[in-house]
Order: structure tokens, then sequence, then C-alpha cells
């Protein structure tokens, strides 16, 4: 199963996020990792009424200075002074908050730790209205976090808020009022908050998650499933009760962006793992849908802050993350940056199949071939989140390799609804692993797979469930590949950041209470069970799903004869941002699996590299440039 040309050209992709517009809507401010890592780079756009794409080359596109660490979001100001820059210290979680000259100049630090390995972390919220006022929020190393108003120019800044599992969505043009979010995933509500008094007032109960309000400070515009099943998009008055704004039957309101004159409102809808997308007149509450845009996943969406267009980042399975821009009255989409699509057609199938309690289980299918063949399961982090139809550089080469890949949204996963979401808390998390057994089943009922060339993936809590499932169903799997999975939960307890700890408790359990039960579902205590060699991978400034849990995984697999690679990226965290570190990934997954799957069963793998018991020899990634998210 070697490598093909293709696959070569996929790990060498590039990908553009998280855009926004300029406020004359002029130019595009975006994160691209085009080359190397990402960056903050600005795109002009053509005059309003031009058609085609922006102006010049792709050389058009120029970067803005924001030193040397990988950046992951940026803003720009209503005032257009500014731009705001989200910058992860050595890969790392622990992020800082900058703003920049749009030109690159006067770049200065709002907030956050001062470096890798420092406590605590900032990001920012959006900017104000209010000159070149920014809210953010802070979190110190105790889990304790602030809202801050922040003048970027001035540097003035003022602590609105403060609370343990607090997060700040929104403040009005006067900075009167403030929309707070409260609580662990799950379970988060809303309040708003007069800042004279210091007075909140809970908006609804959980599960409240993304948060607007209009420009006076008078409606709240939250993303809430609170009294249903399936988020929607509610307006909350002050005073008053709430109404539903848009909401769905076939369908969950992913995301939403409002106009700065809070008049409309632009949605992204997750129907199925695609998006559709919408717009909203606020004040009469009437919305419009708009033409399915070109890319099968919206994963970022902004409005301008006229509200007469949308930028937004979209993906399918053989275009990497793009930016477009959409003219909200004509619903026409223009392109602004983004690497080609792959050459041919990439088929991601969405497929049904019942789990063995007869709940309804779906995924995303790429199939190599048509004939039963080596295929791997992989499974997403979250839980609460879902696989979806996006571009995945490690799927294209395992094509490319001969490989089927299943990507399923097992119990637990968002996007279909609460009663779905929660159905793998606490002791139903069991049912959760056997899920992934059910899957291997269907790939082999099904004729995709050879049931004896069957592997498992995932990363964080797809890498716990991997592990999970390699030692409650050994004889399923010949190959694992764990990316930052937690082993056990008492570990992940100990050392993970305090306010991840206290979020995961409605999830996984009480680290106390309930000690017995999540000793029971950490895979590391059952290792003499394990059978299927097993790819390690992490990055070492990994504070989310620390580093130790992968070393323990190591040394437990080693210690028991099991074949085991350690992969460890010192220059990355939970998220691998370089782009030569996701095609060393992309490569080192694809040499397991072809060493693992490629013999028949009964018959020896081949000598080879990664063939050694025990951890291989990885050299240490080379130190980013500069003094050290």
């Amino acid at each position: 199963m070697a490598a093909s040309a293709r696959s070569l050209t996929v790990d060498l992709a590039w990908t553009c996020r998280s855009p926004a517009l300029s406020p004359d809507n002029a130019a595009v401010a975006y994160i691209s990792d085009r080359d190397g890592s990402p960056r903050v780079w600005v795109q002009p756009l053509p005059p309003p009424g031009a058609a085609g794409p922006p102006p010049g080359p792709p050389g058009a596109a120029r970067v803005v200075d924001t030193g040397p660490e990988p950046a992951r979001d940026v803003l720009w100001s209503p005032d257009g002074h500014w731009l705001a820059v989200l910058v992860a210290p050595g890969g790392g979680e622990r992020t800082q908050v900058w703003a920049v000259r749009p030109d690159g100049t006067d770049r200065r630090l709002l907030a956050g730790p001062e470096g890798a390995g420092s406590g605590g972390s900032a990001a920012f919220v959006r900017w104000t209205g209010q000159g070149s006022t920014l809210l953010l929020a802070e979190l110190s190393p105790s889990g304790q976090a602030e809202a801050v108003l922040v003048d970027a120019g001035l540097g003035h800044r003022s602590v609105i808020a403060a609370g343990p599992l607090m997060w700040p969505t929104a403040v009005s043009r006067d900075h009167r009022r403030a929309l707070l979010r409260h609580g662990p995933r799950g379970q988060r509500e809303m309040a708003l908050a007069d800042l004279p008094s210091g007075e909140e007032r809970p908006l609804l109960p959980p599960s409240t998650d993304l948060g607007a309000l209009s420009p006076d400070g008078e409606i709240a515009y939250v993303r809430s499933n609170a009294g249903r099943d399936r988020t929607a998009l509610l307006a909350l008055p002050a005073g008053g009760p709430p109404r539903v704004v848009a909401e769905r039957g076939d369908a969950e309101l992913d995301r939403f962006s409002v106009s700065l004159d809070g008049r409309v409102a632009v949605l992204a809808w997750n129907v199925a793992g695609r998006s559709e997308l919408e717009i909203v007149d606020l004040p009469a509450g009437t919305p419009r849908p708009l033409p399915p845009p070109p890319l099968d996943v919206v994963g970022s969406l902004r409005m301008s802050y006229d509200g007469t267009l949308a930028v937004l980042s979209g993906e399918r399975p053989d275009v990497p993350s793009s930016i477009l821009v959409c003219d909200l009255s004509t619903g026409v989409y223009r392109p602004v940056a983004g690497d080609e699509p792959l050459p041919g057609k990439i088929d991601a199938e969405l497929v049904r199949f019942p789990a063995r309690d007869g709940l309804e289980l779906t995924g995303w299918l790429y199939r190599a071939g048509p004939r039963p063949g080596p295929a791997a399961i992989w499974l997403h982090g979250g839980p609460e989140s879902q696989e979806r139809p996006t571009f995945n550089p490690l799927f294209q080469r395992l094509l490319a390799d001969g490989v089927s890949v299943l990507a399923p949204n097992v119990r637990g996963s968002s996007g279909f609804g609460r009663a779905f979401q929660d159905a793998d808390n606490h002791a139903l998390r069991f049912h959760a692993i056997d899920d992934v057994a059910d899957c291997a089943a269907h790939l082999v009922e099904t004729g995709v797979a050879d049931p004896g060339r069957l592997a498992c993936m995932g990363r964080s809590y797809g890498g716990y469930l991997t592990l999970a499932a390699l030692v409650t169903h050994p004889e399923l799997f010949r190959a694992g590949v764990d990316v930052c999975g937690m082993a056990d939960f008492a570990t992940f307890y100990r050392d993970t950041e305090p306010w991840i700890a206290a979020a995961a408790v409605g999830e996984y359990g009480d680290p106390a209470a309930d000690r017995d039960l999540l000793r029971a579902l950490s895979p590391v205590h059952a290792f003499d069970r394990l059978a299927a060699p097993l790819l390690v991978v992490h990055g070492a400034q990994d504070t989310n799903v620390p580093v130790h849990e992968a070393e323990q995984v190591v040394a437990a697999a080693t210690a028991r004869g099991v074949p085991c690679r350690y992969l460890l990226f010192h220059d990355e965290g939970h998220e691998t941002l370089r782009k030569a570190n996701k095609a060393e990934f992309v490569t080192a997954v694809s040499a397991w699996l072809g060493r693992w799957l490629a013999a028949p069963p009964g018959l020896a793998a081949p000598p080879g590299p990664l063939g050694a018991t025990g951890p291989a020899a990885v050299p240490d990634p080379p130190d980013p440039p500069g003094p050290a998210e």
C-alpha cells in the first residue's frame, strides 16, 4: 500500500480559516498555513458589483507580522485601525491576545501568558463597536475567569465580570450590559449582567451557548436547546418572554452572526452534517434561505459590519478549508482564498446503521474499492463534536493507500439533538464503546472491510475511545492509533487544566464520588487485554490532555510486549497547527497501517523500521523560530 503522488499532494495542501471583513468591505483578514505555519493574511476584495475572483494573483494576499508563534483567529475592529489576533505560544493551548495594525505595525500584547509554559490563558470575544474596545476573556491558572474590556490603542483595562466556568459572549455598545455564559459544557446557561450594579438576571436554563446582544443591550440573541431537543435561535427581550427567531425540526443551529446595528443575522444550519445558510430580519423575525454554499461544511461565519455581506470558511472532502464572501442581497458566493481542489472525485457517503441496542448511528464512509479490504474507523474528539464531510488529509492518504475509512458519530456526538448527545454520560459510556464494535460489524457486514484487516483510530476523546475499544473488543482490531487521548481518568483529572476538569464532571463523572466507575472506564487498567500494535501521537505542549496520558500508554503497551511507536511533537499542543507536523503525522499513520494491515490474517507483518516492539526512536522536531498559543 504505497503512497501515491496524489496523497503527497494532499499532505502539502494548505488551509484558510477564521475570516473577518474590514469595515469598508475592501479586504478580508484570515488565518492560513500556506507558508508552513498558521499566520494572518490579508486579501484585497474587488469593488462592489465586480464579478470574478479577488484582484491580482494569489500573491496579492499579504502576511501581517504577528510574531513567530502560530495564529489561531483574527478579527478586524469596526474603526478599521486594529486586528485582534489569537496567538498560541509554542503551539499550545494557553493562548494570548495581540493587537496589531492591519499593515503589521504597532504589535502589542493585550492579554494572556507571557510564553509557553506560563499559567493562564486569554481569548478575544468581539469588538464592542465603541472605539477600539475589545471584549476578551482571561483564565487564571486556578480556573477563575474574568471578562475584560481593553482599549487596544490606549491600553485601558476594565474587568466587568468574574467567576469560575464563566465566559463573556457579548456587551452592549454603551458597555452597560453584558451577556455572560455560566456553567460546564452541556449545562451552560446565559445571564444578562447590569454592569453599573453588577446584578445578573438568568435568561434561560441549560443548555444555552452562543450569544449576541442588540446594540442597546435590550435583546439577547442566543443559540439554545432549552425546552427542545435541537438548538434554535431565540430572542430574549429584557423583561419580556423569550421568542423563537428560527428553528428547524430537521437540523440544529450550528452558528450565527449578527450585524453591528443588530438588524440582520446570518445563520448556518447543520443538516445531517452539511451546512445550509439563512438570513433573518431580526426586528420582523422573518427568515430567508440563501442558496446552498459551494462547500459542504461552513466552519466559520461572520457578517460584515454593515450587514450586506457574510464571509465564511468552508470545506468539503476534496477542497481544503477556503474563504468565500456571500452577497446577502443576491446570494452570490465569491471565492477569496484557498488551495486548489484535489484532482478526481472523492465520495463521502452518509451511512446509517443500528447499534446493538437499536439506537441509530451514522457515519461518513470513504470507500477505497469495491471489494472487502483494509479499513479503519476514525473517532472524533469532543465527545460533543460531530464528524462531518470535511477535508481530512489523513483520510485522503489512506484512500490512496487502499484503506477505506468510516468516520462515525457514535452516541454522545453533537448535531443530532440533546438526547443523543447525553446518551453516553457517566456509565452510559460503556454503550459508546460498544458502538465502536458495531461500527466494525457494519463495515464487515456491508463488504467494505476484511474482518482481519481493521484498525481503530481517533484523537482527544476519540483517542480515549480508541484505547477503550481496543481493550474491550481486542479480537476486532489489528492496529490502533491514539492521538492525544485520555488513558486514565484519575490522571487526566489530576493533570488537566482546572476549568477543563470542572467541565468534564458532568460528562465523565466526579473523580471522587465516581472513582470506581472512572477506573472501570479507564483503558490503561485493562491493558492486559491489549493486542493491537499501537501508534501513540501527542503534543508536548498539550495542557488539555497532558502528555502523561501518552507516556503511560506507551509504558503499559511496551511492558506487555505490544508493538508500539511514540510520535511526540515538541512544538504542538492539543491541536497540530504546523503543516510540516501534519504531513509527518499523516505519513506515520499511513506507514503504521500499511505495516499491520498489509499481511493477510494469520501471517506475520513484514519487517520494517516501525516493526520493533517498544517505542520507535523519533527525532525531536526542530524548535520553532524565535521565543517560545
